[in-house]
């Protein structure tokens, strides 16, 4: 069993079941999280025979990524292999003064967005906790990373309790240290599961909106027919986002679909009341699928319609086209292989 992954109070679990000092739990989770020894036997400060106890039915189990893709503005794509011959993706990217990684909570996903490549695949399983944790740890650059966004292949609140933990850890003294305002997890709206994150934690949160009328979002994401976006926004507007906390929402421009001025003006009204930001994003086009990009001289003006509103609006930077940098078009490739 992975020794990589357990919280604090699973760590102190498994010290108790052995009948391991107290303090057990706290040492593993230095070796494990501040010191990441990829072996129980480097854990010095515990006795051989307690490290031995442990070894009985314990390991460290961490792999690193199967291939990279490495695009020419420095982005790079990691394919990591879950059991099964099921496969994930993280994205590096690196930036003047952030470098972030953006990871995955899924293998493959269950709803089935209309312009999402992972979507295709249809839902493969969960990650637990060492394997989202995995995406981190297992590349070179994670000594470098100031930013982590849960914005990879899958629904990070259809694996809430895995996520959870593993934000926990992230951001625990006994963890990584993380700040939560280093954090960022992406949903497309499951009510239940965002009221219970927004309680449970204080990372950041970003929701894929597309568009503010129900028809045309429920078109792109079959998820609106069953927790609408108005409900989402009017459940967000009872917590505090005035703080350090922050709340975005993603949108994707489609040309001649959902970037038109009501389209802006509807956003708005939608937004009203709601300290939020909208990130703008171009559209990936992935294969056989009839939606196109804006150009962008219809995202700049959008961009601007919505900042007169006095909604912040920013537009995402493009990054990796070169190497099939939306979200489950290099695993998609790997499993056609197979």
């Amino acid at each position: 069993m992975n020794l990589f992954g357990k919280t604090i109070q699973e760590l102190q679990d498994i010290t108790d079941d052995l009948s391991l000092p107290s303090f057990s739990a706290v040492q593993l989770a230095d070796w494990l999280y501040k010191k990441k020894v990829d072996s129980i036997d480097k854990m010095t400060n515990i006795s051989k025979a307690a490290r031995n106890k442990i070894k009985e039915n314990y390991s460290i189990i961490l792999s690193s990524p199967e291939k990279v893709h490495l695009s020419a503005d420095g982005t790079k794509k990691y394919l990591f292999r879950i059991k099964d011959d099921k496969y994930i993706e993280s994205a590096y990217i690196p930036e003047k003064k952030r470098h972030t990684l953006c990871i995955s909570s899924q293998i493959g996903c269950k709803r089935n967005c209309l312009f999402c490549m992972t979507g295709k695949q249809g839902f493969q399983g969960n990650l637990n906790t060492a394997e989202i944790l995995n995406q981190i740890v297992s590349i070179p650059e994670r000594d470098k990373l100031t930013n982590i966004v849960y914005m990879g292949m899958g629904e990070p609140f259809d694996n809430l309790p895995e996520v959870l933990k593993s934000l926990e850890i992230l951001t625990a003294n006994y963890g990584f240290e993380t700040s939560p305002k280093r954090i960022t997890i992406s949903t497309i709206g499951l009510l239940p599961s965002l009221k219970t994150f927004i309680e449970s934690s204080n990372c950041h949160l970003a929701v894929s909106l597309h568009s503010p009328f129900h028809e045309e979002r429920k078109h792109l994401l079959p998820i609106e027919s069953v927790y609408p976006i108005e409900k989402v926004i009017n459940m967000l507007k009872a917590f505090d986002f005035s703080r350090q906390r922050r709340i975005s929402f993603e949108y994707i421009l489609f040309k001649e679909f959902n970037d038109s001025v009501k389209h802006v003006n509807n956003l708005a009204s939608l937004l009203n009341g709601l300290k939020c930001r909208i990130n703008l994003i171009r559209y990936h086009p992935i294969p056989n699928m009839f939606l196109e990009p804006s150009d962008e001289e219809t995202i700049q003006e959008f961009r601007e319609r919505l900042n007169k509103k006095g909604i912040t609006t920013t537009i995402r930077a493009s990054r990796g086209l070169d190497i099939f940098a939306a979200c489950g078009l290099l695993s998609t490739k790997e499993l056609i292989k197979l």
